[in-house]
């Protein structure tokens, strides 16, 4: 370790450019170690790493010395382009096992796709410490909904078509705010609706995609002529930790999926809860 240690730093000691190119390499090594986390955390509990990529990020693209203001939208957007292509790999799986419900899923789509691009013009609107704070008392809500198991009970039927486009519109509209692929909205709410659980969380990874992809163009257009972005960046996408996230997320969803029926779960979804509440406080109190 201490001679690794030491490969890493003499080069930046010796040549000129050298520190500004191993900054880079830890970043991009942090981007990749972030993906694997949030692959993981998704296999594990059958969320959206959107909940723990966009804390992960504003607090990386911190350290970056991006503009403070437009953190929080660069790493809801970043963390909505990674969803694309994870909630591919999730909808393959599901599909498989005949969990996905094309025939809510469709008449969703169209309320998720408006909502998601509503969504993100919303979240341009809000200055930084707003949108901060809004992602802070989200995911501090999720946190207490985690720890004590607050899940809601069947209490309906499946509404008609018109129904599930409104509740895909605020579905959609919410999740672009937060960054998130809408798991954490969307399963409640089928469940509510007397879809059976595996099939409530299939359909809701297929949900992820169009709120993600909608989510994603919005945050490119309202952050294309931003002033503050740092190079590298489609809107308020960052590329780098983009590419980074994604190379590694998908593969540890799998190590996630594997270990969730190894490990405790009431130990896993608890520990995972308090972390959350933890990270919703640093929010509201930063």
């Amino acid at each position: 370790m201490k001679l690794t240690l030491a490969l890493c730093i003499i080069p930046a000691l010796i040549f000129p450019g050298a520190r500004k190119t191993m900054t880079q390499i830890y970043v991009v090594a942090s981007y990749l170690a972030l993906g694997a986390l949030a692959g993981t955390v998704a296999g594990l509990f059958g969320i959206g790493g959107g909940l723990i990529i966009v804390p992960v990020l504003m607090f990386s693209f911190g350290l970056q010395g991006i503009n403070p203001e437009i953190i929080p939208h660069l790493a809801v957007g970043t963390s909505l382009a990674t969803i694309i292509f994870t909630s591919l790999s999730s909808i393959r799986s599901h599909n498989k096992h005949g969990a996905v419900r094309w025939d809510l899923f469709r008449p969703m789509t169209a309320g998720i796709v408006a909502g998601a691009l509503v969504g993100a013009w919303t979240a341009s609107l809000m200055s930084g410490r707003a949108l901060e704070l809004v992602i802070g008392i989200f995911v501090l809500l999720v946190g207490l909904k985690m720890f004590f198991q607050v899940d809601p009970k069947p209490g309906r039927d499946v509404p008609g078509i018109a129904g599930l486009g409104v509740a895909g519109g605020g579905i959609g509209w919410a999740s672009a705010i937060f960054g998130i692929g809408g798991g954490t909205l969307t399963v409640p709410y089928l469940s509510w609706c007397n879809v059976r659980m595996q099939q409530a969380v299939g359909t809701s990874a297929a949900c992820g995609l169009p709120i993600a992809i909608a989510g994603a163009l919005g945050n490119i257009w309202t952050g294309w002529h931003n002033v503050a972005l740092p190079q590298l960046s489609a809107g308020f996408i960052y590329l780098p930790a983009l590419i980074g996230i994604i190379l590694t997320s998908v593969l540890f969803a799998r190590v996630g999926a594997n270990l969730a029926h190894r490990l405790n779960a009431r130990v896993l979804r608890r520990t995972f809860a308090i972390m959350l509440l933890l990270v919703g406080l640093r929010f509201l109190l930063s």
